[in-house]
């Protein structure tokens, strides 16, 4: 069961498919963007960079970001 209502931002190991926490927290912050993501709603993340995103866009952006370094 997730963490509700905690505040917190928790800390996260993102998988293939899922994710583990590692932290209590309820939300995780977007990497492009610096949204906060509730963790019943993180859907998108790298497993290869270890960052959460708020939506596709956001994802998108980061992988354009990570071709260019």
């Amino acid at each position: 069961m997730l963490m509700q209502g905690s505040g917190r931002e928790a800390r996260i190991h993102y998988m293939a498919g899922t994710f583990r926490l590692l932290s209590d927290g309820d939300h995780v912050r977007c990497a492009a963007t610096g949204v906060p993501i509730p963790l019943d709603q993180l859907r998108y993340w790298s497993v290869a960079r270890q960052e959460p995103y708020v939506d596709a866009a956001a994802s998108l952006i980061a992988e354009e970001r990570a071709r260019k370094a």
